[in-house]
C-alpha cells in the first residue's frame, strides 16, 4: 500500500508540476517548524552555532541576536519554499523518512469513501460514550461529576490526548498521524447534566468532545432535562464541542428499515441536521445512530444525506472496538463509559515516536552514579498499592524564580520547559509576593545569577535540610548550613559553575535509601497525609520530578520512591502547592496554590543564552524593576 501511495504522489506531481510545488511552498510559509519540514530538506535546524555565539554576549546583546536569528530563519524558509515551488521532486523523494511528508502524501490519496485507510491499522483510537452526568444516578449508565473528573484526571495522568471528531475522521480516511495516545470523548442525548457538569470539566482540562443532539428534545424539561439551544450555542462557540445529529425523535433507524419506512428515515436524518444548522449556524457533518441501530440500507441513507461519518454503539462487549476496527466510516465503533479502564490501556497512535524509543533505551541502561542531562524527557504513571505517582524523568534541570506567584504551567513558560514541578518554600504574606524561604539562586529570573541569601532570622531554622545545587553538568544535594552557604562564592566552592540553588523540605531518599521519621526533625506535617511534590535523580543518573496523585505521608512515600529506582529525592513544597505540569498542561485534578518557584526540565538539546547566569530573559531594565519584587 505504501508503494502504491508513493506512486500516486509522484504521478500527481508529474501532472501537477509547479502547481503542487507551489502548494507545498505555500504551506511552508505558514510555519516550517510546526510542519516538520526539516526532514524533507535534510537541513540542520539546530541553533547550536547561534547559541555558542550567544554564550559570550550580554543579555541585551543575546536578545538582539535572537531577533537576527529569527530573521535568518525566515529568509532560509523563503529560499527553501521557492525551491520547492520551482521543483518539488527533490523534496518529495524523502517522503518515507518524514512524518509530515507521509501525512501530505496520504492526504493526496484517501481511501474511497466510506472505507477506512489501511494506514490506520497500526493505531488504536478508543471512543468513549457517555450519557447523563448526574449527582445522583438514576440508571446504571449515569456518571457522577466526581467520577467523570476522576476519569479526566486519569486521561491526563496516563498521557492520553483527547482529539476532535475532525481529527479522527481525517485519520481514518487518510491515515494522517494522530497525537500520542489519542482518545475521543462523546456525549449522547444532550442532557442538561452534560452541560452543567461535563462541559465545565471539558473547559478545565481543555478536552474536545462530540455532542449528539436529537432536535425534538432540545430544551425539554422532563425527568431527564435537556440542554437548550442557547446552551448548545455557548458550548459550540468554545471550539471544544462538535455537534452531531442524533435524529429528530431518537428513533432506532434499523427498526424503521426493517419495516421499510425509508421516508421516515430520511426525515430523521435531514430534518435534524437542518434544525441544528439553522439554530447554530454551523455545518453538521457527523451523525450518531440512536441505540446504535443501523443496517446496510440505513448506512446508504446516511451516505445519501451527506454525512461524512457516523458513530454507532453496542451493548455487546465483543462489539466494542477501537475506531480503526470499525467496518467503515458510517459505522464507527465506540466503548461504553463502563469500559473506561480498558480503553486507557489501548490508546495508541501507531507511530513509534523517537522519544518513546529513546525512553525505552534509557530505562534499560545500567545503574550509574554519573548524572546525565542527555536522556529524553518521558512521563509515566506508577502505582504502589492504591497510590498513583506520576514521574517525569530526563532532560536538563533548571529552576525558575518567577516575578510573582502563578500556576506551574505558566511559570515554566519562562524557560520554555517541557515539564515542571513546584519548587522551594515561599512566604505566604502576599498573594503576589515571590519571596522565598532560605537562599535561592536561579538562572531564569529577573535577577539571573544573583544569590538571594534569604532572611537571617529564618535561615538557621533550615539547617541540615537538603541544599539543592545545579550546574550545567551536575547536581548535588548537601545538608544546608547558613554559616557555610551564604555567598555565591561558597556555593561555587561546593559545585563549580553552579547556576541554581534552593533549600528543599527534606530528604525522602538519600543514597538510594528511604529516610525514617527521625531524619525529618521538626519539619511540620511530614507525617501527615498530603499531596506531595518531589524531585531528584534516579539510579540511571537522570533528573526526575513528580507528584503523588493521592495523599501520603513522607516516610511511606520515600519507601515507594526507593523501590521505584530513585537514588536521591528531595521533598518540595507540598500540600496545596503540590503541582506538576507537562507540555503546557497541569497534571493535577485540582487547581493548586500559585507558586513563585519551580524545578523545570528542559529539552536536552535546548541551550541557554548567557555564559554564567543561564538563560537571560528579554526584559528591559525598567521591566525588571517593575516586575521584580525580590
Amino acid at each position: 500500500m505504501k508503494k502504491l501511495t508513493m506512486v500516486s504522489v509522484l504521478l500527481g506531481v508529474t501532472i501537477g508540476g509547479v502547481g503542487i510545488g507551489a502548494g507545498i511552498a505555500a504551506v511552508m510559509m505558514g510555519g516550517t517548524n510546526n510542519l516538520r519540514f526539516g526532514g524533507l530538506f535534510n537541513s540542520d535546524n539546530s541553533d547550536n552555532s547561534s547559541n555558542n555565539l550567544a554564550s559570550n554576549l550580554t543579555g541585551e546583546q543575546s536578545c538582539r541576536l535572537d531577533s537576527v536569528v529569527a530573521v535568518k530563519k525566515s529568509v532560509d524558509g523563503i529560499w527553501q519554499a521557492s525551491q520547492v515551488a520551482v521543483n518539488p521532486f527533490p523534496s518529495l523523494i524523502n517522503l518515507n523518512n518524514n512524518s509530515f511528508a507521509l501525512d501530505f502524501a496520504a492526504s493526496l490519496n484517501p481511501a474511497p469513501f466510506p472505507q477506512i485507510s489501511d494506514r490506520t491499522r497500526l493505531a488504536s483510537v478508543p471512543i468513549v460514550m457517555y450519557h447523563d452526568i448526574a449527582k445522583e444516578k438514576q440508571v446504571d449508565w449515569d456518571v457522577t461529576p466526581e467520577e467523570l473528573e476522576q476519569q479526566f484526571a486519569t486521561i491526563q495522568a496516563n498521557g492520553l490526548t483527547p482529539i476532535t471528531m475532525d481529527e479522527l475522521v481525517n485519520h481514518l480516511r487518510t491515515g494522517k498521524t494522530l497525537p500520542k495516545n489519542p482518545i475521543l470523548l462523546t456525549f449522547d442525548d444532550n442532557y442538561l447534566g452534560q452541560y452543567n457538569y461535563a462541559f465545565p470539566l471539558l473547559k478545565k482540562y481543555n478536552y474536545p468532545a462530540v455532542w449528539s443532539v436529537h432536535t425534538r428534545y432540545v430544551g425539554v424539561n422532563d425527568a431527564k432535562p435537556k440542554a437548550t439551544w442557547d446552551q448548545l450555542r455557548e458550548m459550540q462557540s468554545t471550539g471544544l464541542i462538535t455537534i452531531a445529529s442524533h435524529t429528530v425523535n431518537h428513533l432506532n433507524l434499523a427498526k424503521l428499515a426493517d419495516s421499510q419506512e425509508y421516508t421516515k428515515i430520511d426525515e430523521e436524518l435531514n430534518l435534524s441536521r437542518q434544525a441544528i444548522e439553522k439554530e447554530l449556524g454551523i455545518k453538521v457533518r457527523y451523525f450518531t445512530y440512536p441505540e446504535g441501530g443501523y443496517s446496510e440500507q440505513v448506512k446508504e441513507r446516511v451516505k445519501q444525506a451527506g454525512y461524512e461519518a457516523a458513530l454507532s454503539m453496542s451493548l455487546v462487549p465483543a462489539e466494542e472496538l477501537p475506531a480503526q476496527k470499525s467496518e467503515d466510516l458510517l459505522a464507527i465503533r465506540r466503548y461504553g463509559q463502563s469500559r473506561f479502564k480498558d480503553v486507557v490501556a489501548i490508546a495508541n497512535n501507531g507511530i513509534p515516536e523517537q522519544e518513546n524509543l529513546a525512553a525505552d533505551d534509557s530505562d534499560n541502561l545500567p545503574d550509574s552514579r554519573i548524572v546525565t542531562f542527555t536522556a529524553p524527557i518521558t512521563k509515566k504513571l506508577i502505582t504502589f498499592g492504591n497510590l498513583p505517582i506520576t514521574l517525569i524523568s530526563g532532560g536538563r534541570p533548571v529552576t525558575v524564580h518567577h516575578h510573582t506567584r502563578d500556576q506551574v504551567k505558566e511559570v515554566m513558560k519562562t524557560a520554555k520547559a517541557i515539564a515542571a514541578v513546584d519548587g522551594g518554600f515561599f512566604s505566604l504574606a502576599s498573594l503576589e509576593s515571590n519571596k522565598m524561604i532560605g537562599p535561592v539562586l536561579s538562572q531564569f529570573s529577573t535577577e539571573a545569577g544573583v544569590l538571594n541569601v534569604g532572611r537571617s532570622g529564618e535561615n538557621p531554622l533550615l539547617k541540615n535540610r537538603p541544599l539543592v545545587l545545579i550546574s550545567p553538568t551536575n547536581i548535588k544535594f548537601v545538608p544546608y548550613d547558613p554559616t557555610l552557604y551564604s555567598t555565591k562564592e561558597q556555593l561555587q566552592a561546593e559545585l563549580p559553575d553552579v547556576t541554581d540553588a534552593f533549600v528543599g523540605a527534606g530528604w525522602l531518599v538519600r543514597d538510594g535509601q528511604p529516610q525514617d521519621a527521625k531524619s525529618f526533625g521538626k519539619l511540620y506535617g511530614f507525617d501527615a497525609n498530603r499531596d506531595r511534590a518531589f524531585w531528584g535523580i534516579d539510579r540511571k543518573g537522570r533528573p526526575v520530578i513528580g507528584v503523588t496523585m493521592e495523599m501520603i505521608d513522607s516516610v511511606s512515600l520515600g519507601k515507594f520512591l526507593a523501590q521505584a529506582g530513585l537514588q536521591e529525592v528531595v521533598m518540595l513544597d507540598s500540600g496545596a502547592s503540590a503541582s506538576l505540569a507537562y507540555r503546557g498542561k497541569s497534571l493535577m485534578s485540582y487547581t493548586p496554590r500559585p507558586v513563585p518557584h519551580v524545578v523545570a526540565l528542559l529539552n536536552p538539546e535546548q541551550t541557554t543564552s548567557a555564559k554564567w547566569g543561564g538563560a537571560i530573559t528579554c526584559l528591559s531594565q525598567n521591566a525588571g524593576k517593575e516586575l521584580g519584587r525580590n
